[in-house]
């Protein structure tokens, strides 16, 4: 891990560093994509297979890419009332939170008497990409698919790797099954987000592609906008902890730890702190706590190359570089941490408080965990149910509102040189 403080004579040129780009950007990895993409393109479900051997060790057949009804079904039987509790709770905040953001048609008056306003209608047919490779990431299912049902998308459409023996994990398959995916195939990696920008003799494509995952599964997305919509730029986890000496290093490398264990080695987490003695006791937990940690020697690439721990003067200077790395999850363990959260503008998502660890915001909080990653946050928001759902203005005038709209339409006209648009309205008076 590096540490950079802020009384070092290069602690400018060490913070650019700590601010890179991650791997969204990487020309190798966009060059690697790019054949995958361009495969899928040309050769549909051939590619596909010829892939999921190649990365997932698994032979199938082109009718075997989709989990059958009986699979899911079996996957459901093997549930336990743990899971399926566990499964429960989180559909109810979930959805409770999505449906208080979903965004409903409206209507006013403008200044001609005319009505105008908004619809919202679902997307017809999305796509989500549920990572599985390292990890079956369950939650992915539970913090994705739902707000595509909230927001009424008839087809909701499920990519997610498989293992050597072509078998997706039956608690991922209960779960996305319990939270309303219509499809789901065994399919990883920047090939599935082909697949369903594209489509296949098999998968047919979709009009929006959501979900997190590695960094050839997001340079895909980044690649294949304008073919299909997505919804943002979910790679590799992050988080940086924000903390002044009131911070329990202890619970502050905890945190740490937990975002650095996913498994791809891209995963970056950050300390920023007022506290020396903080950073010292937080260097130390990170060292002490990874040995008893199960993934210990994943976990060990991300503190070996993606962790910062970074000294500051003031809680000024700190928020400042939070906003300008735009990490995907903030805690703030400081004095009055709502207050000091009003200054941060870019982060994915804010967790206030020594009680309220990046993991529940993982698992169970309410809001989606698929977040801007990779400096994304700067201009991109987290997942929400509204993204699964299409804007249309409406726009509805009758005669007395069309006549007087019309000198300000002569005008306009006039001035831009376009004739036959002050004619269009015109001619309804002749």
């Amino acid at each position: 891990m590096q540490i950079i403080r802020d009384r070092d004579r290069d602690f400018e040129l060490r913070l650019a560093e700590a601010c890179a780009a991650s791997s969204l950007f990487d020309p190798e990895i966009e060059r690697r994509t790019r054949e995958i993409v361009d495969a899928v393109r040309d050769r549909g479900d051939a590619a596909l297979l010829e892939y999921t051997e190649r990365f997932d060790g698994a032979r199938l057949r082109a009718d075997q890419l989709e989990v059958t009804r009986a699979e899911r079904m079996t996957a459901a039987l093997k549930a336990d009332e743990t899971l399926r509790t566990a499964v429960r709770e989180v559909l109810r905040n979930v959805t409770a939170f999505a449906r208080r953001s979903r965004r409903r048609n409206w209507q006013m008056r403008n200044s001609h008497g005319a009505v105008v306003g908004e619809k919202f209608d679902p997307f017809q047919r999305v796509g989500i990409y549920i990572p599985g490779g390292k990890a079956p990431l369950i939650s992915t299912a539970l913090m994705t698919i739902p707000l595509a049902k909230v927001a009424g998308c008839p087809e909701i459409v499920v990519c997610t790797p498989c293992n050597r023996e072509g078998a997706v994990d039956p608690a991922l398959l209960y779960a996305a099954s319990a939270a309303g995916a219509t499809e789901i195939y065994r399919v990883g990696g920047a090939q599935a987000i082909a697949a369903l920008a594209y489509g296949t003799a098999t998968i047919r494509p979709v009009q929006k592609i959501f979900g997190p995952g590695n960094a050839y599964v997001v340079m895909a997305k980044r690649l294949l906008v304008g073919q299909v919509s997505i919804d943002l730029l979910p790679g590799p986890s992050e988080v940086l902890v924000l903390a002044d000496d009131t911070a329990d290093p202890r619970l502050v490398a905890a945190d740490m730890l937990a975002q650095a264990e996913h498994g791809s080695g891209e995963e970056r987490v950050w300390l920023v702190t007022t506290s020396g003695r903080v950073l010292r006791g937080v260097e130390r937990q990170l060292r002490k706590q990874v040995q008893s940690l199960e993934r210990r020697s994943l976990i060990q690439t991300v503190l070996e190359r993606n962790t910062w721990l970074i000294q500051v003067r003031d809680l000024e200077t700190a928020v400042r570089i939070v906003n300008r790395l735009a990490p995907e999850h903030c805690e703030v363990h400081t004095r009055q941490p709502a207050r000091v959260a009003e200054g941060i503008r870019t982060a994915g998502a804010l967790f206030l408080g020594p009680w309220s660890p990046t993991v529940l915001g993982d698992y169970v909080a309410g809001p989606s965990h698929t977040l801007p990653t990779g400096g994304a946050g700067i201009s991109f928001a987290g997942l929400t149910v509204d993204q699964f759902q299409r804007r249309t203005s409406v726009v509805t005038y009758d005669r007395t509102a069309l006549r007087k709209a019309l000198p300000v339409v002569r005008e306009m006209a006039r001035r831009e040189g376009l004739s036959a648009h002050a004619r269009s309205a015109e001619l309804r008076f002749e």
